[in-house]
């Protein structure tokens, strides 16, 4: 099975949330249970790149996800060299609340596809709407060393998890030139 060329925002009409299935439980509970709910209630936006051919439910089964929220940060939280540049106010941040393949694609690269459209398309945002830089709370130390592969860096911790960021300025670098 085939992915699209292209990530869209989840649609429960035409994305088969049910057969989502990338090996974390959690994971697997949000795309099914809560992404749309969460969408609705205007607190996040779970952008999908479904497969290209539907289900015998005439849904197509979605391949990867991502979900971005709004957030901020204390100042407190950041390097100090960092932060002394910084308000004293909380600091707005983009969360990449989600980011899941499914496991029949897990190693095609898809993962590194995903994150670097959900880091696109916050970029995007930031031209509107500033942010310092995207955090992700990872899930386990798999999901830790995928995010340093790519250049994320330790803030601290955050619910018993490591909370780690990229800064916009570094994400800028990316899809500037």
């Amino acid at each position: 099975m085939n992915w699209s060329n292209q990530f869209v925002e989840l649609d429960k009409s035409t994305h088969d949330r049910d057969s989502f299935d990338c090996g974390e439980t959690e994971l697997n509970e949000f795309i099914h249970k809560f992404a749309a709910k969460h969408m609705h209630a205007g607190i996040s936006r779970t952008m999908v790149l479904p497969a290209t051919t539907a289900l015998p439910n005439n849904k197509n089964p979605i391949c990867a996800f991502y979900t971005i929220a709004p957030s901020s940060i204390r100042r407190e939280s950041l390097p100090e060299m960092l932060a002394k540049k910084l308000p004293r106010y909380p600091i707005p941040v983009f969360l990449l609340a989600q980011l899941a393949v499914h496991e029949r694609y897990q190693g095609s690269g898809l993962g590194k596809i995903a994150l670097i459209k959900a880091l696109e398309y916050l970029w995007q945002v930031n031209g509107y709407l500033r942010a310092y830089a995207v955090v992700v709370d990872c899930l386990n130390e798999k999901a830790e060393q995928f995010y340093c592969k790519y250049g994320f860096e330790l803030l601290c911790e955050n619910n018993g998890r490591k909370r780690m960021y990229l800064s916009m300025k570094t994400i800028g670098q990316l899809f500037s030139s």
